[in-house]
């Protein structure tokens, strides 16, 4: 079992920066893939981005790419999500979600576990 909760949500303007945390519990946190999703109002849950056990393999979202960037400290067993350059498009409220397995995937159905979500505004 793995227990996930995000933090570092708030208000940022267009062209801020936020970072999100994830802290995890649970044993084998270390040997997780983990992800960050987000939902807008009235949408699906969307990809943004994947990090392997190790940190050696690492997917984003065309949509973030260049301006988001995640890392992991497993023995800290945390992971983070440094967001620059927002744009109102990544209002939402973010999820950080672990899989069973060390592989990455942007499937959410792949992930088994998953926190409360943060939410994340971005003001024009």
């Amino acid at each position: 079992q793995v227990q996930l909760v995000e933090s570092g949500g708030g208000l940022a303007q267009t062209g801020g920066s936020l970072r999100l945390s994830c802290a995890a519990s649970g044993r084998t946190f270390s040997t997780n893939a983990m992800g960050w999703f987000r939902q807008a109002p009235g949408k699906e849950h969307n990809f943004v981005a994947a990090i392997t056990w190790s940190g050696d393999s690492i997917y984003y979202a065309d949509s973030v790419k260049g301006r988001f960037a995640i890392s992991r400290d497993n023995a800290k067993k945390t992971v983070d999500l440094q967001m620059n350059s927002l744009k109102p498009e990544d209002t939402a409220v973010y999820y950080c979600a672990a899989r069973t397995t060390s592989s990455i995937t942007r499937w959410r159905y792949d992930y088994a576990y998953w926190g409360q979500g943060t939410q994340v505004t971005v003001s024009s």
